[in-house]
């Protein structure tokens, strides 16, 4: 009996050919490496590639809904459609007009007075916390229409966290636990979870541990040590995808202004697959 064909979400075109079409739906995945490295870059050209094909929501710790749209921009991505949460939330937007929604700090900082003036259930403690995050997801999806009564999450969609390890940065050690608890929240066939971690530069481990192995891919970003080389050399390797077969060679890179460019091996060594 002939297995069905594994449904993909587009990311870039050479990354699509290291991962044989692109990232399973329905999967988590989770980009990890230290400041500098292109995570956020990537995520802004995975949502870029994907705006017309099905709903976004893009939550960023770090930057505005103005920022992430301005930095599109760079790379030729228009993204002057996007909405934030916390414009529609207090009606400065509507969410029809666009297919894609950024949840900021300014988003986030709103949902968590929301959740603190609410009654029942146990208060969050701080505004950047996995409860908030969710609460904040879920309440995207209500106002994008893609979320029943029951909790079910109806249409494709792409959920990207940039990053996770603020969420947990007061609690490192219940990284993994804290992952766990989002996933549960969250999961569904129709769901595409795409989340960056951050990695210590000096001791090129993680902000909390756990992360990697509750996700279904980890795709590591790392940049050779610039003072030993003289140079700026960053590096992409994919370490676990399930669903898919994928390249095991790291692939070097550069960021351009046409976005995140292979150097080595080339593409036709790339599309050689494993």
């Amino acid at each position: 009996m002939a297995t069905a064909p594994v449904a993909r979400v587009r990311t870039v075109d050479w990354l699509d050919k290291m991962l044989n079409g692109g990232l399973p739906k329905g999967t988590w995945t989770v980009i990890t490496g230290g400041p500098g490295v292109g995570k956020s870059v990537l995520t802004i050209l995975i949502a870029g590639g994907n705006l017309k094909t099905m709903p976004i929501i893009y939550v960023t710790t770090e930057s505005s809904l103005r920022d992430v749209v301005r930095q599109a921009g760079l790379f030729g991505l228009d993204l002057g459609n996007a909405v934030s949460l916390h414009d529609i939330l207090t009606g400065k937007a509507n969410a029809g007009e666009s297919n894609m929604m950024v949840i900021d700090l300014f988003s986030l900082y709103r949902q968590y007075r929301e959740l603190i003036r609410g009654d029942g259930g146990r208060k969050p403690s701080r505004a950047l916390s996995i409860e908030v995050l969710k609460s904040a997801v879920s309440r995207a999806l209500g106002e994008l229409g893609l979320l029943e009564g029951n909790g079910r999450i109806t249409g494709e969609v792409l959920l990207i966290v940039d990053s996770m390890t603020a969420f947990w940065a007061d609690k490192p050690a219940l990284a993994r636990a804290l992952s766990y608890g989002l996933r549960q929240s969250l999961y569904g066939p129709n769901l595409t979870v795409i989340m960056t971690s951050q990695y210590a530069p000096t001791t090129a481990m993680s902000f909390g541990f756990g992360l990697e192995h509750v996700a279904d891919g980890v795709i590591h970003m790392w940049m050779d040590d610039v003072e030993a080389v003289k140079e700026v050399r960053r590096w992409l390797i994919i370490k676990k995808m399930r669903l898919t077969s994928h390249y095991s060679k790291a692939v070097r890179f550069n960021i351009t202004e046409k976005g995140i460019i292979p150097l080595e091996p080339s593409l036709g060594e790339v599309n050689q697959g494993p």
